[in-house]
């Protein structure tokens, strides 16, 4: 069987305000192209379809037209997951006669070990969860890690397997060895972080979603497809597209297919009048988004408005003057980003009782962050 491999399309992302639905849309015929050129016989959504639980009404209408020509115009069958970034309740609703235009759409944790058969192959659609998901649908209190939680999950998914066709495995989650980049939100809470890769060795094929890098993780039998688009500086020199995936019995064979953006993410520098001359803008594309960085010393009037007169979509102004002392501030904002929800409140904690958190605290917060999190993407 034959079938693309896509994920992360965080539908209604904006790029430092800047909308990018259109690019997101030709990206999406970009996609379809490929599908038909290669002629798949399925489409797998690896998870994050929207960038937030709550998506605005053009995110919306964006998303179901892509479905409808996917689906409903061009009939390739669709099987697709909730992630991280996805309302599962939301997208729950339609679910039960969406299956019957073949758009398989898994949210709940329960759904993923009544695999999807087509042709030689099954699909095991895993949707993001938490471990107090698989806690309360194993009944074992013993599970409070991601990996405690995946041994048990892929223990129940291998009973289903028939020894006949190759198994798919479609999830989104942070394989232990891969590489994020800015754009990707850190799945800490509730220990939902790291899964390693050896649990995954019973699958010909997984399917993942989460990180934006097509390269972040480089195994035999799993990779990441990336985002569709760049949605961040660190993503600008990667290469975006699509994996197409050839699965049979105890062999997989699978070849990435580049797709182009409509705006490209790019990085300029020079002195303010070098970046305004004619001269030098006319050289490469200005509807591109630029993050330029100034090497002027000087104070520059009404710099910003200048500078998107030729540069309508500047995502970002760095000056190079005195850049030891804004790397120093930036790499403690990175420290900040990189803890994890319960680190933050650990440090916090110390600063204002010079104390540290004990073995219980920090497990009634990490339970507790979980229980939120798992709220706020049910609504």
């Amino acid at each position: 069987m034959r079938f693309l491999h896509t994920a992360d399309w965080h539908i209604g992302k904006k790029l430092h305000g800047y909308d990018l639905l259109e690019e997101q849309t030709d990206a999406f015929k970009q996609i379809l192209a490929i599908a038909k050129d290669e002629q798949v016989d399925a489409i797998v959504i690896a998870g994050d379809l929207y960038d937030r639980s709550v998506p605005s009404v053009e995110a919306i209408e964006v998303f179901n037209r892509m479905i409808v020509e996917m689906n409903l115009q061009e009939k390739f069958p669709v099987l697709a997951i909730s992630g991280n970034h996805d309302s599962s309740t939301r997208l729950e609703t339609g679910g039960p006669w969406f299956i019957q235009s073949n758009f398989h759409l898994n949210t709940r944790l329960d759904q993923a070990f009544q695999p999807v058969e087509m042709e030689n192959t099954q699909f095991f659609l895993l949707p993001y969860f938490e471990p107090i998901s698989a806690r309360l649908y194993f009944d074992n209190e013993e599970i409070r890690t991601i990996e405690q939680a995946m041994k048990e999950v892929i223990t129940a998914m291998e009973k289903q397997f028939k020894p006949d066709m190759a198994h798919v495995l479609v999830s989104h989650f942070f394989v232990a060895g891969s590489e994020k980049s800015d754009s990707e939100t850190k799945l800490m809470v509730g220990g939902l972080d790291t899964v390693p890769l050896s649990l995954l060795e019973s699958f010909d094929y997984v399917a993942l979603g989460h990180l934006h890098g097509k390269n972040a993780l480089q195994a035999e039998n799993a990779r990441y497809s990336g985002s569709p688009l760049k949605f961040s500086l660190s993503e600008m020199n990667q290469k975006k597209g699509v994996w197409i995936v050839d699965t049979q019995v105890g062999e997989t064979a699978f070849e990435f297919k580049e797709i182009q953006p409509l705006r490209d993410i790019v990085q300029i520098e020079g002195s303010f009048k070098e970046l305004t001359a004619q001269q030098f803008y006319e050289s490469f594309d200005c509807e591109n988004y630029v993050h330029i960085q100034l090497t002027d010393r000087a104070v520059i009037p009404n710099m910003m408005n200048q500078l998107r007169q030729i540069y309508p979509r500047v995502i970002g102004v760095e000056r190079l003057f005195g850049r030891e002392l804004q790397q120093k501030r930036n790499e403690t904002k990175k420290e900040i980003k990189a803890l994890a929800p319960t680190e933050l409140v650990g440090q916090f904690f110390s600063e204002v009782t010079g104390e540290e958190l004990t073995q219980q605290q920090r497990v009634w917060i990490k339970d507790n962050l979980a229980e939120l999190h798992q709220a706020e993407r049910g609504k």
